[in-house]
């Protein structure tokens, strides 16, 4: 029998389209259904510790201008920035002309009183010129004495130098020549709490407080004042802490720490391993596993605790959450749990 040369290939044609159809279109099917493998927990509610933390700057609990009442010539200045003092040392002087003129002023209204004292006394004088030089002397004091205050300038507390303004020489002008902090026994550190806050802070309260200048050590505070007004800029409001200081190791000008216990608060917390970032952006999402398939879910985050994270919105207690396999995952698609997770 003679075999057509057409029917060769013809007939190989078929049986490769027998052999490979059928193949092709299921492993082309199976592409298409396949649906991407997934893990799963479950949100949860639970009792978190709620804490703020803030920084902030060391302030001293008191500040004090040292400036004349009236302005005069700088002679010398004792003390810089920096410097500790105690109260009464002498820290400026100034020039003495004014008061020396004002002492001789003095010494003259003196003698003049002193004479018409003893003129009164033997009947040559009257009681009208004793009683107004009188009245010219202790003014003469008073004056003399206010100068000599403004002399010689003296700290009027225990304290560190923060500022200095002039040098010797200059004429003292509206700024204080120099500003004494004082640290002892006690310094004061103010942070801004947001006012969501505001009805959870309260006068009293301790605070954990530690210093970048003293690494390893834990120092106690309280707070002690409350500003009644909101900054409409930063929504936040200041608490003053104080910290106590006994050895003036605390400076001005220190950065700190500090850290406040608001109790706890039911919230919902997924396994760190469910938070995806958006790409592009700072916004975060979970997966939210129901009937086969998955939802997009924008989630605010809050803080972490251990391997979870804390939610204040977007899953709700007893959410089926996706831990692992986000990466093949959009907003509905299809998935197959991980019989490993799913027995759990």
């Amino acid at each position: 029998m003679k075999i057509s040369r057409y029917a060769v290939p013809a007939a190989a044609a078929a049986i490769l389209a027998a052999c490979s159809g059928p193949k092709e279109e299921t492993a082309a099917a199976a592409d298409h259904d396949e649906a991407a493998i997934v893990d799963i927990d479950i949100a949860h509610t639970r009792a978190v510790p709620e804490r703020r933390s803030y920084t902030a700057n060391v302030e001293a609990d008191n500040i004090n201008n040292i400036a004349p009442a009236v302005a005069n010539r700088i002679r010398s200045i004792s003390v810089d920035v920096g410097d500790h003092v105690s109260r009464g040392q002498v820290l400026v002087t100034l020039d003495p002309a004014t008061a020396d003129q004002q002492r001789i002023s003095l010494e003259n209204t003196e003698l003049e009183y002193n004479r018409a004292v003893e003129l009164l006394r033997i009947g040559a004088g009257t009681q009208r010129a004793v009683d107004q030089l009188k009245a010219q002397l202790d003014a003469a004091r008073a004056q003399y004495r206010n100068t000599l205050d403004n002399t010689v300038l003296r700290s009027p507390v225990s304290g560190v130098v923060t500022a200095r303004n002039y040098d010797p020489g200059d004429m003292t002008g509206q700024l204080p020549v120099l500003t004494v902090g004082q640290v002892t026994p006690a310094v004061k550190v103010v942070i801004n709490v947001n006012e969501n806050d505001l009805s959870r802070i309260a006068r009293g309260m301790d605070v954990d407080i530690t210093f970048d200048a003293f690494p390893g050590e834990n120092f106690s505070g309280r707070i002690t004042r409350i500003q009644p007004a909101v900054d409409v800029a930063s929504r936040t409001f200041a608490a003053e802490v104080k910290v106590a200081n006994p050895h003036g190791r605390i400076l001005p000008g220190m950065f700190a720490r500090a850290e406040i216990d608001l109790g706890s608060n039911e919230r919902v917390v997924v396994p760190d391993r469910a938070i995806v970032k958006q790409s592009g952006s700072a916004g975060k999402y979970v997966y939210v596993y129901r009937g086969g398939s998955v939802d997009y879910r924008k989630v605010e985050v809050g803080q972490r605790i251990d391997d979870s994270y804390e939610l204040l919105s977007g899953i709700n207690d007893g959410d089926t959450v996706v831990t692992a396999g986000q990466s093949r995952l959009a907003d509905g698609a299809t998935v197959t749990i991980n019989p490993k997770t799913a027995e759990r």
